[in-house]
């Protein structure tokens, strides 16, 4: 989630009072970091996956289940190897927002060689049975994206009641305990939200109207009148949108062009792949009219005030802001890409200045502009003076409190690390086989892009309507996206390219079209991955797992085989139990999560999520021959 900074809270008033002081050090220290570091060279390509998992109770004999607030008793455990010896760990534990959610990631990055591809899934296997190892009885680790019935009365195991009257999230429906509590940035931020936006968070979603669904869906209207939408599910915690698990992806780049190239091609990719990997129609116990997270943790987080929401003129704040600190990029930052930041960027005027004498580019000053157009939310009071030739926490508090949906990322102080880029979109899929089919292809499409030169640039705000189409119901299978037609593939990928003449336009495509191509128009993802692999030697297991990785992505697209959001729909809708209402009662959701977790063990067949093949050859160990002929006997 970010910056993990230990130390004693400050209040909101505190925090506050702090704000400018922790903007100004910040862009100081951004401006030393990037002197010295501007011109590094020769970092390797790097990378690594963070997958979040719900540690799931199941009571069989109530046929109930709740999400275990476990995570602070387990994570301990979970970190003692590293501990003992960091170098040498399989895996790396942290905590997450919910008391009942873990993070997983490689104990060390991936590199360059595409035999790394194939000990992706066996890495994300060995994590899992890790962590499952220290569960109690009736336990699960699922990655599924949402608790479906997160705030449901007695949803957590042990049960507790949620208090709208005090604590710091003043929920109708989540309670603080399902807050992690062994780390103060989560309450704090909670807290701190709230009390500067002025109000609780709001998140309204529409309601899937079946043919018995009432209207107003509940009583929330009446617990919060004029801010809870009657046709809506209403939430009213950040626990909601934070409490959602996701799947995440860091790459380091060569250098901080390489890595600016790769945070604005990636950009366009977002809506794509958020569509593709749609794991969240569920929320609060009711069917919804969205297959994503991501407006529900974009409002969630939301702590802009009514007058930065443009619902009153601006008198003690100083700009309006467009956006939640939560959602899509606002800006590319090549310069080559400048052309198409299409929408205002609301920036501070005065820091811009500072970046641009401090010797930072005009797309890159204005980057950074924009996001400490933000206060800090969570501040320490240990870490209030800090050394900015040195330190850089300042400048992180602020950046890692902007989650967007592409984060870039500048090397640590005194570190190895290179420049990064980090790819926030997608969502959580329920089997290790999934996690790593869509890992690898997004790796392989960064190889793809700096290899051929691609260009997926368009409008950002094409990239803005296409992140509100990818959530839509049925998103993957029946909404078109804008995409770019000619995106500089090689003439033996794309004979039929557009004309030199229409390089810049945009045509908009469904997601089978985008990734496996639409003859004249679009080459397709997926061929120009295969294009780029027909010319590098690879091992037989590798080369067998990655195509299945691509096959399934291909069905995925293709509308042959389910998102998670559409099976999910699918088996509450047509549950013996369902009453055609929205409603996912507790003994529907049982059923679902005991079938979820059937599939994800492998003892339950799921072909029409899955498909027929889903088995690669996996290994923890990098072959060392990796001239062995492909073999042709892929399953």
């Amino acid at each position: 989630m970010g910056l993990l900074s230990e130390g004693s809270p400050l209040s909101w008033e505190e925090t506050k009072a702090l704000a400018e002081h922790v903007r100004q050090h910040g862009i100081e220290q951004f401006i030393n970091l990037y002197r010295k570091l501007r011109d590094r060279t020769g970092d390797v390509l790097k990378w690594g996956d963070e997958v979040e998992y719900i540690i799931v109770k199941f009571d069989d004999e109530n046929e109930r289940a709740m999400v275990s607030l476990r995570a602070d008793s387990l994570l301990p455990k979970l970190q003692e190897k590293e501990q003992a010896d960091p170098q040498n760990v399989k895996s790396l534990w942290r905590p997450e927002y919910g008391a009942y959610m873990i993070e997983g990631t490689p104990g060390k990055p991936y590199g360059g060689l595409l035999a790394h591809f194939n000990i992706v899934e066996a890495n994300m296997q060995y994590r899992r049975a890790e962590a499952s190892t220290l569960l109690s009885n009736g336990e699960v680790l699922m990655s599924i994206t949402n608790f479906p019935r997160l705030g449901c009365p007695n949803f957590t195991s042990p049960p507790y009641a949620p208090n709208p009257k005090s604590g710091v999230t003043l929920s109708h429906y989540f309670p603080d305990e399902a807050i992690f509590p062994g780390h103060p940035r989560f309450k704090t931020l909670t807290s701190n939200i709230r009390e500067r936006r002025g109000e609780k968070v709001a998140i309204n979603i529409p309601i899937f109207k079946d043919i018995n669904t009432k209207i107003p869906v509940d009583n929330s209207h009446v617990l919060e009148p004029g801010v809870a939408q009657p046709d809506c599910v209403y939430m009213d915690a950040m626990g909601f949108g934070m409490g959602c698990c996701c799947l995440q992806l860091t790459f380091q780049a060569c250098c901080i062009t390489e890595a600016r190239t790769l945070y604005d091609q990636l950009a366009p990719l977002c809506p794509i792949m958020l569509a593709l990997s749609a794991a969240s129609p569920i929320y609060r116990g009711h069917l919804t009219d969205v297959d994503c997270r991501w407006n529900v943790i974009s409002a969630s987080v939301d702590c802009r005030t009514k007058e930065e929401r443009g619902l009153e003129p601006l008198k003690d704040n100083k700009f309006r802001i467009q956006k939640s600190r939560y959602d899509s990029i606002d800006s590319y930052l090549s310069p080559d890409h400048e052309k198409y930041n299409d929408i205002p960027i609301v920036h501070d005027a005065a820091i811009y200045r500072r970046l641009r004498e401090g010797g930072i580019d005009h797309p890159l000053a204005l980057h950074v502009a924009h996001l400490f157009i933000r206060d800090t939310v969570s501040l320490f009071s240990e870490r209030v003076n800090q050394d900015d030739e040195n330190d850089t926490d300042h400048f992180e508090n602020i950046q890692s409190t902007n989650w967007q949906t592409m984060r870039f990322k500048p090397p640590p102080p005194n570190s190895s690390i290179g420049w990064r880029v980090e790819f926030r979109p997608c969502e959580a899929q329920l089997t290790d086989f999934e996690n790593a089919a869509y890992v690898c292809f997004v790796v392989l499409l960064t190889r793809v892009i700096l290899s051929y030169r691609l260009n997926f640039v368009m409008p950002i705000s094409k990239v803005d309507e296409n992140m509100q189409r990818a959530q839509r119901r049925g998103a993957c299978a029946s909404q078109r996206f804008w995409w770019r037609r000619d995106v500089g593939a090689p003439p033996e990928v794309a004979p039929h390219s557009a004309d030199a003449h229409d390089h810049d336009q945009y045509a908009e495509m469904t997601i089978d079209e985008i990734v496996n191509g639409k003859e004249g128009v679009f080459p397709g993802l997926v061929p120009l991955i295969e294009s780029y692999l027909s010319g590098m030697d690879v091992d037989a297991d590798t080369h067998c797992s990655v195509q299945q990785y691509l096959k399934l992505i291909q069905r995925r697209a293709a509308n042959e085989i389910s998102t998670m959001a559409t099976w999910m729909r699918e088996f509450v809708t047509t549950h013996p139990k369902y009453q055609k209402d929205s409603i996912v009662t507790d003994k529907i959701n049982y059923d679902l999560l005991k079938t979820a977790h059937g599939i994800q063990t492998g003892k339950i067949p799921a072909p029409t999520l899955l498909g027929s093949s889903n088995v690669s050859k996996t290994n923890e160990d990098i072959p060392k021959a990796f001239s062995k002929m492909m073999s042709k006997d892929c399953p």
